[in-house]
């Protein structure tokens, strides 16, 4: 399959910090480093639903001022956008009233972005999205790569936000052509190295291993990575049975990956409710911040979509 990715993807010029009020400082910290390493222009996208209610000087009627509240909204992120500015970036800010999902993918569609940052909630009550709703519409619905930060990601001042190793879970499915093209891309960028990794999961080990060894499954991942960076990023591949979560969790930390890649055109929301969905986990538990490619991304990248059986729903989120 020829893979066909937007340059912008890898080595984006204009980023999208989606903010709330007040501001997730860990990952705006990742979008500044971004925006300079890249050069890249920063927006600083917030939506809202709070109104100011004003007065009128004449008859003393109270009405919604929506100017007002747009000013008061953008007043809270100037000081970030003059952080980005003293820095070098080019730095705009964008307020709109809505739902915060709706309009980031709003807003996609009108401008080009290359990327967009985000942070993620810790748990919270039962019922309560793992990652928020906000997170979790857009990592499956985002026509862009999502760079999400995690609650338990570490801040990544203390090594200058450098990348040196990417963590990319894949299968041997066609889709992982698109992830694992992408992320060998990413190391380039970033003179990274690259882990491939594929969790044969309980209930596959008997038909995945059926006449193969784990070792040639690994020389067949290589084949994911793209014909032109062949022998140009340094890349390493790991097969290991068990639990997806669990193996990447725990690669990530063994192997002190700086980012993972993953795909997620499983990913539900059903998944993040019930909160067994891979990429929710990983995203809830990661000390590392983690870049998702939608199924939009993947279908346009020629991908095609491949259906969930029911009883392995809940396991949906990766790959």
């Amino acid at each position: 399959m020829a893979v066909v990715m937007k340059p912008g993807w890898s080595k984006p010029s204009t980023l999208l910090f989606a903010s709330e009020i007040p501001a997730n400082e860990k990952a705006f910290s990742f979008a500044l480093a971004q925006a300079k390493e890249f050069g890249a222009d920063l927006i600083i996208f917030h939506a809202y639903d709070t109104l100011v209610v004003a007065a009128s000087e004449t008859s003393g009627i109270r009405y919604y001022d929506y100017a007002a509240a747009a000013r008061a909204e953008k007043h809270q992120l100037e000081p970030m956008a003059r952080r980005a500015q003293e820095a070098g970036i080019n730095c705009e800010i964008v307020a709109r009233p809505g739902l915060a999902a709706d309009q980031i993918l709003a807003f996609l569609r009108e401008r080009e972005i290359d990327r967009i940052v985000m942070g993620t909630h810790s748990p919270g009550p039962i019922g309560k999205l793992l990652v928020g709703s906000v997170a979790e519409a857009v990592l499956r619905t985002a026509k862009t790569p999502v760079f999400i930060v995690g609650p338990d990601v570490v801040d990544g001042s203390y090594r200058n936000f450098a990348t040196r190793t990417i963590l990319c879970a894949v299968r041997l499915q066609e889709a992982s052509n698109v992830v694992a093209g992408f992320a060998a891309e990413l190391a380039a960028e970033h003179n990274a190295r690259l882990i491939l990794q594929h969790v044969i999961r309980p209930q596959e080990r008997a038909e995945i291993l059926a006449g193969r060894s784990l070792d040639d499954i690994e020389k067949d991942l290589m084949k994911l990575i793209p014909a032109k960076l062949q022998g140009k990023i340094a890349i390493q591949t790991i097969v290991v049975p068990g639990d997806p979560t669990e193996e990447l969790l725990y690669q990530s930390r063994a192997q002190q990956a700086d980012l993972i890649v993953l795909g997620a055109q499983g990913a539900s929301a059903f998944a993040a409710i019930t909160r067994h969905g891979v990429v929710y986990k990983v995203l809830a538990h990661t000390q590392c911040p983690v870049i998702t490619l939608s199924p939009v991304v993947l279908a346009a990248c020629g991908a095609k979509s491949q259906k969930t059986q029911p009883a392995e729903a809940y396991m949906a989120g990766v790959f």
